[in-house]
């Protein structure tokens, strides 16, 4: 299990960071995990899983 920043996330599925939060807000993208305070991250395979059914949405 691998947990990225949202620096990573951004570069994985070419999102803003505002659509990031936008669509998390939305309950259409994974969720972030909180490691303090004034840190948060993302579970890398949840994020590689919500890419992979964009791909297969695709038609």
């Amino acid at each position: 299990m691998r947990l990225i920043k949202l620096k990573e996330v951004i570069e994985k599925t070419s999102l803003g960071r505002s659509t990031v939060y936008e669509f998390m807000t939305k309950g259409t993208f994974p969720k972030q995990v909180s490691l303090g305070a004034k840190s948060v991250a993302w579970l890398e395979s949840e994020v590689d899983d919500w890419i992979e059914e964009k791909v297969r949405g695709r038609g």
